[in-house]
């Protein structure tokens, strides 16, 4: 699961996302169109396979991801 490939704006809208942010308020924030958040949730749900947001927090905070993917 250490080795899932994300693009800087997918690390961005994660950041987010695990904040508790809504897609609405992620797309205001970052100035993209809400489709184009979805878009990135999906993606990260694809890669890290889990089915919703909350399942992909849960595993992104337990495991680390953020810090790990800003270090490298």
């Amino acid at each position: 699961m250490e080795n899932i490939s994300v693009t800087s704006r997918q690390l961005e809208v994660l950041e987010y996302v695990c904040n508790g942010y809504t897609n609405k308020e992620i797309a205001k924030i970052l100035c993209i169109e809400l489709s184009t958040v979805k878009f990135h949730v999906a993606e990260l749900l694809r890669k890290y396979q889990v089915r919703n947001r909350t399942y992909l927090t849960r595993i992104v905070t337990s495991k680390q991801i953020l810090d790990k993917i800003e270090k490298s």
